[in-house]
């Protein structure tokens, strides 16, 4: 038994030294700790300009600026270039950016206000990565796209991820992301009650039921939305890491 598993300790006991992205950066909660990490190049994709500032900020206070290891991209990825909008509802007055989006509009929420930002895209696979180990992967409904633009920088390098994939923000994600992984060669488990558990055991209809209007909080005991995954040809050796 594992008595806990949070995003930054998958990584950390996984650590390779490499190019690390963190996609859906935020403030860059994680952002952070992967760039003290040894060995590692970190390249944080935030396209909301006011999480971007904070980022920004955050990493010079850490470091005393931006460090060379270290890069800040404001463009998100999907599957293809171009330009879309990012959508975030606002309620009381208040950008909910947790709920920022581009697989999504919300347009059919009376009570909300939406906030648009013209958003610039690239593909993952447009970095030319070489040395890609880990992926963190926060797109509030976008991770297919993400995937998709990225499947043979996966293919070549192989990293390990972590991933937040909600219903609420996009039905259906918890079968298509997966399914899409297990595509490319990946097993994908999640994290309950001490323990990795394989896809076969989750059920969305009670492990994430959660209403997809931003004005409404409620969701289901327990609600599981991050999701590991790593190269199947790896599995018995992440485990075995994980365990120890």
């Amino acid at each position: 038994m594992m008595p806990g598993m949070d995003e930054i300790t998958f990584h950390t006991r996984l650590h390779r030294a490499g190019s690390i992205l963190d996609i859906g950066a935020h403030d860059g909660l994680l952002t952070l700790p992967f760039a003290r990490l040894p060995g590692a190049r970190v390249l944080a994709f935030e396209p909301l300009p006011a999480a971007f500032a904070r980022l920004r900020a955050g990493v010079v206070a850490a470091f005393g600026g931006i460090p060379p290891h270290v890069a800040l991209r404001a463009e998100a990825l999907g599957a293809a270039p171009g330009s879309l909008t990012l959508s975030v509802p606002v309620l009381d007055g208040v950008a909910q950016e947790q709920w920022a989006s581009m697989a999504k509009d919300y347009g059919g929420f009376a009570s909300v206000a939406v906030q648009r930002h013209a958003v610039e895209v690239i593909t993952l696979d447009s970095l030319g990565l070489a040395d890609l180990t880990h992926v963190k992967l926060d797109a509030e409904g976008f991770e297919q796209e993400v995937l998709e633009g990225g499947r043979a920088t996966l293919a070549r390098c192989r990293p390990v991820l972590s991933l937040e994939v909600e219903e609420r923000h996009r039905p259906g994600s918890t079968r298509d992301v997966p399914a899409l992984l297990d595509a490319l060669g990946y097993e994908t488990r999640f994290f309950l009650d001490g323990a990795f558990r394989p896809l076969s055991d989750f059920d969305a209809a009670t492990m994430q039921a959660a209403s997809p209007d931003p004005a409404v909080f409620a969701a289901s005991d327990p609600y599981v939305f991050t999701f590991f995954a790593w190269p199947q040809e790896r599995a018995a050796e992440v485990l075995a890491t994980l365990a120890g």
